[in-house]
């Protein structure tokens, strides 16, 4: 298959609207799965998602012009699942299983289109969000996520001529590709592309694939793009989010209820999915709260994702809660996913080797890694942390504690009430880059 020039074509586009989102299929993995059991068993609950920069020294509204941002949202809501994909979407195997999908929920998405949005400017950021019933809400988060990173990159890169722009991604690749090399050398390393929703552009994200699948070969176990994974013949990978938990705790009348919520979740996604798709989320209200509390059950499941504290020491946690269980964690897996670099991976890789399964899904530090390649000085082209989550669920205000207090999101008021109802053991603040 003939490469893209990306440097050629980030200099030549001349079209009014080069679209970000060319398709719905342009998003993780999760959120499909996830809405399938929304759209099944919540389709009354409105849940308003809404953009949160915590990179607060980006002003994304002094780089990014309103009225880009605006056309690429709106063509984000042209867009409806095409034939093709409605056809492998109901026939392609997924974790080895057949039909994921039920007949009724693709019947109901071949219509899907993205709501409304609501955009307003303020002191130099975008407040943006998207109110709504969960089961339309949910898939803006992806593409908006990824509109966003992009418009910032061409901003960026709009004064730099043909032979700057060569350069710059001829130091990006052979940046990523040196990445590359260094897990090859790692025996049975697995690897997933996690890196859509703060790509530096679809473009480099679908050259990441690529060169990720030539480079590590087996080791390359998917994406969690449903796009590039239909496009490259790889596997479709994720599993569930923490907006889940959060919505539940959102709606629960009391604060028992509040504690059962992460169970609950659980309870309906295994009503859904079965094996491999079994990956408890832990930390949405803390992972040492979620331990604590955790029924019996859950050791039976396939593995966890720990996703905000430092890799060793979370997974270290969980493979104390399995013995405690009597599970011998070898037979588990843990799928590391928060803020990976290569020597993270190589530093997990190496501690918990022979001790459990473990999987890498790699995201910013994969598709959006630039820093020092451009030819000129620049922070603009340095990625941020971004992220859109769910604010409200019927009216309520939603929360996520996290692990990691800098990365909690929400009403300061409900997260000092949330930390009453959960406790604070285990939340060690660190700095978020990514």
């Amino acid at each position: 298959m003939a490469k893209t020039d990306i440097a050629r074509r980030v200099y030549n586009h001349t079209w009014k609207l080069d679209p970000i989102v060319r398709s719905l299929l342009d998003t993780d993995f999760y959120k499909l799965l996830m809405l399938q059991m929304i759209w099944g068993m919540y389709p009354k609950v409105d849940a308003i998602f809404t953009l949160i920069n915590r990179t607060t020294s980006v002003r994304l509204a002094d780089e990014i012009d309103e009225q880009e941002l605006r056309d690429q949202l709106d063509h984000a809501r042209t867009l409806r699942f095409s034939k093709k994909e409605m056809i492998w979407l109901g026939g392609n195997n997924f974790y080895g299983r057949k039909q994921i999908f039920e007949p009724e929920f693709l019947a109901w998405l071949e219509g899907f289109r993205l709501p409304d949005y609501e955009l307003t400017r303020r002191d130099g950021q975008y407040e943006l969000s998207f109110p709504g019933p969960w089961m339309y809400t949910t898939l803006w988060e992806i593409p908006a996520l990824a509109i966003i990173n992009e418009l910032r990159s061409r901003a960026a890169m709009r004064s730099f001529g043909p032979f700057a722009l060569d350069v710059l991604y001829a130091r990006a690749k052979a940046k990523m590709w040196a990445k590359t090399e260094r897990l090859k050398a790692l025996p049975g390393i697995r690897i997933s592309d996690f890196g859509t929703r703060r790509r530096h552009s679809f473009l480099w994200q679908r050259w990441c694939v690529e060169a990720l699948k030539e480079g590590i070969g087996d080791a390359f176990t998917g994406t969690s793009n449903v796009l590039l994974a239909m496009d490259n013949d790889l596997e479709a990978l994720g599993t569930n989010a923490h907006e889940l938990p959060m919505v539940f705790a959102a709606l629960a009348n009391s604060e028992e209820e509040m504690r059962e919520a992460p169970y609950r979740v659980l309870q309906d996604w295994q009503r859904y999915y079965g094996g491999n798709l079994l990956i408890v989320l832990p930390d949405t209200f803390g992972t040492a709260a979620f331990l604590r509390d955790a029924p019996d059950w859950i050791a039976d499941w396939t593995g966890f994702r720990p996703d905000s504290a430092p890799p060793i020491e979370g997974g270290e946690k969980i493979l104390s809660w399995w013995r405690e269980k009597g599970k011998d964690p070898k037979q588990k897996l843990l799928i590391f996913s928060d803020g990976l670099e290569v020597e993270t991976i190589e530093e997990t890789y190496r501690h918990f080797r022979g001790k459990v399964r473990m999987s890498f899904g790699w995201g910013t530090n994969l598709t959006n890694d630039f820093e020092g390649c451009a030819p000129t000085e620049t922070k603009s082209l340095d990625a941020i942390s971004l992220v859109c989550k769910v604010s409200e669920a019927n009216g309520r205000p939603a929360v996520k504690l996290s692990d990691n207090p800098a990365k909690a999101t929400g009403d300061e008021k409900e997260i000092k009430r949330y930390l009453r109802i959960f406790g604070e053991k285990g939340r060690v603040e660190q700095l978020v880059k990514v």
